[in-house]
């Protein structure tokens, strides 16, 4: 059986990301013109994401997706590297045709980089640091902790329109993020936590930590009970963190 071609992987690649689109339940928008970088746009809740869809590879030891993201063009100063931004997509969705699975991840992971790597079983070295492990970032998994953050944050500003206050001083919210954007920008979320606003870190679309500044503001008001314990434990894990990363 001869090899797929670049451009047949690639419609493949854009046909099960519909799919998986479509038993999510989300909807589906076309761009009208080829000279976007996105390849479709989903919704989820009240949001658009542009997504861009591309080709996983797994490795000859069934351990690691493979995805490539940058390309070349030729001009007349030679060839350049292409790379997306945070200003062109939203999200990038990775079919792995191995393994006829779908993956989706936040643009932060992979703006300007040319590849990246998913990782289906642990290192045989147990490194943790700079590993993206596929399961994290599982399509369905995904979406449903991107319809979390929006549902997050309609219930703390809650169900009256954001006109129709009669107050100037805005209503407090609550964040939501996910574990691996959490880790990849510890010390952005710290400064933010710090700053008073409360946090809760999910994984897998659920609720694992609830995230308090040091010095809890008036302003901020708890949107779930959470043991001090869990707390506590969050705390540590964050300081741990930190002083890893220094």
């Amino acid at each position: 059986m001869r090899e797929l071609s670049r451009n047949e992987k690639g419609a493949i690649a854009e046909s099960a990301i519909r799919h998986a689109a479509t038993r999510c339940r989300l909807g589906l928008y076309h761009p009208l013109s080829s000279h976007s970088r996105a390849d479709l746009v989903i919704e989820i809740g009240r949001d658009l994401y542009r997504v861009q869809v591309k080709w996983g590879r797994l490795d000859a030891d069934g351990h690691v997706i493979h995805a490539r993201i940058g390309g070349n063009y030729l001009t007349a100063k030679g060839y350049v590297r292409s790379s997306y931004t945070e200003d062109e997509i939203d999200l990038l969705a990775i079919y792995c045709g191995d393994l006829d699975r779908c993956f989706l991840l936040p643009v932060q992971m992979v703006a300007g980089m040319q590849a990246i790597q998913l990782r289906l079983t642990p290192p045989g070295n147990n490194q943790r640091a700079c590993i993206n492990m596929a399961e994290d970032y599982d399509f369905a998994g995904a979406v449903a902790q991107l319809g979390e953050r929006h549902t997050g944050s309609v219930e703390a500003r809650g169900s009256s329109p954001l006109s129709s206050t009669s107050s100037s001083v805005p209503e407090p919210t609550v964040l939501t993020v996910g574990s691996n954007p959490f880790r990849d920008h510890l010390g952005e979320w710290m400064d933010v936590v710090a700053a008073g606003q409360e946090v809760i870190v999910t994984r897998h679309g659920k609720p694992r930590l609830r995230l308090l500044p040091a010095t809890p503001s008036a302003s901020v008001q708890p949107m779930i009970a959470c043991p001090a314990e869990a707390i506590t434990a969050s705390s540590r894990i964050t300081q741990n963190a930190t002083h890893q990363a220094r």
